[in-house]
């Protein structure tokens, strides 16, 4: 499995559309995910003390886009999705909500 962190509102929107397109697919080109071993690094580094995010868990074997595992500016090979996620690929949506440092957790 792969994850992605994104706003509720984001996730929301996505589900009324039918897929979902990250502000970094027009940006940057590509979706930006993490392994389960680098969700809670990303959220720390990106996130810190942010509320209203999802966490979505992803089966890479869904995929309708084309997936690529690519080197990150020292912080090791994370999953690049190059085109909109399919819904149908989502197969869990978790609330990542802070702790009280702003930090976050890996979710039950």
């Amino acid at each position: 499995m792969i994850f992605h962190i994104t706003e509720q509102t984001a996730w929301e929107r996505a589900k009324a559309a039918g897929l979902y397109r990250a502000s970094s697919l027009a940006t940057e080109g590509f979706i930006h995910f993490s392994t389960e071993s680098q969700v809670v690094a990303s959220a720390n580094r990106f996130y810190k003390g942010k509320s209203g995010l999802v966490l979505l868990t992803v089966n890479p074997t869904l995929l309708r886009s084309d997936l690529r595992y690519e080197d990150t500016l020292g912080h090791g090979q994370f999953p690049h999705l190059y085109g909109p996620l399919n819904l149908d690929a989502v197969v869990g949506v978790r609330s990542l909500t802070p702790n009280p440092d702003g930090s976050f957790s890996m979710p039950d």
